[in-house]
């Protein structure tokens, strides 16, 4: 409880800290080395953990949110970010990649099912991942979900969002001159990978910073400058990923091919305020799907911090234990 203001904190509804049994680097056999770890009871239930960006990596915080008496928790960073090499490389690095990726780190740790544990674009790459391998997932937890639509990176990049922070979209188009401002995903792929470093971590900042100031509910403004490695490799990865549709055959193809994942028990957390993945999405991904519950958290955003979210997210784990 945060004694000056008495609201809780994310803190107080997740598990104590806890270190991986199992540190892994895991070759994939065509330059890329994949970070990977392990958490919990060996001999628990698996939940494999897709973290959000593209390119944000894995922190110790997405430990906490596990009975570590009961799950076996497989953390890892995706190509080109968190402790993975190379890093901020989008070479051999899609979509494909990553659900290829995981699969491979399923057979490496001999587990035949999983719990899909993911937000933001941890969910897009979740739902992706088990719609390509249906029988590995057991059930899934999503939070802030993300389809990859040309409607979604329009509301962010295009003006949508820029509605409700003026001030801060501002900051985020300024340095972009106006004739190329009618796609500023593009504007910025041209800054982020132009070869001259200085220019990629100034246009990086800015890039991570727009969506870092409007993550939580209870931000106010323009967060400080991130580290520049961690910005580099997640503003080329995220650029590059959305530049390209998410490497999918069409937009809407998480709903499209939705079906194949009916027969999955999912759990869908979404902040009612969520300025980065509005809601919208995560209703239309549970409309239809029996086995879909959806819990629209009030008064909560788009962060995996947020106290409300995060209760949330621990509640939707604890319930697997039966």
């Amino acid at each position: 409880m945060d004694q000056r203001s008495g609201q809780k904190r994310a803190s107080d509804f997740l598990y104590p800290p806890i270190e991986p049994f199992d540190q892994r680097m895991m070759d994939m056999g065509d330059g890329h080395q994949v970070y990977v770890e392990q958490c919990g009871n060996p001999a628990g239930m698996p939940v494999f953990v897709f973290h959000g960006g593209p390119g944000g990596g894995c922190s110790p915080l997405m430990r906490r949110y596990f009975d570590p008496a009961f799950f076996r928790v497989v953390l890892f960073d995706q190509r080109g970010c968190g402790r993975s090499v190379p890093r901020a490389t989008v070479i051999r690095n899609t979509t494909w990649d990553l659900v290829s990726d995981a699969e491979r780190i399923r057979e490496a740790l001999g587990i035949s099912q999983y719990v899909a544990f993911g937000g933001s674009w941890g969910a897009t790459l979740a739902l992706i991942t088990a719609i390509t391998h249906p029988t590995r997932v057991s059930h899934m937890v999503l939070r802030g979900v993300f389809l990859m639509t040309r409607a979604e990176l329009d509301w962010f990049y295009g003006g949508g969002a820029g509605r409700f922070f003026p001030d801060l979209w501002r900051n985020f188009i300024g340095p972009i001159p106006e004739g190329e401002r009618g796609d500023l995903i593009q504007a910025y792929h041209r800054r982020l990978f132009s070869g001259d470093r200085a220019e990629e971590v100034r246009f990086a900042r800015l890039w991570s910073g727009w969506e870092n100031a409007l993550a939580s509910i209870h931000n106010d403004g323009w967060f400080g400058e991130s580290p520049a490695d961690y910005a580099h490799a997640f503003a080329r990865l995220e650029n590059h990923y959305f530049i390209n549709g998410g490497f999918l055959d069409h937009d809407g193809w998480i709903l499209a091919n939705r079906s194949r994942i009916a027969h999955i028990p999912a759990e869908i957390v979404q902040g009612r305020y969520d300025m980065v993945c509005p809601p919208q999405s995560a209703w239309s991904l549970a409309e239809g799907w029996d086995r879909a519950r959806i819990n629209m958290v009030p008064m909560a955003g788009h962060a995996l911090s947020e106290p409300a979210i995060s209760e949330a997210l621990v509640r939707s784990m604890d319930r697997l234990r039966g």
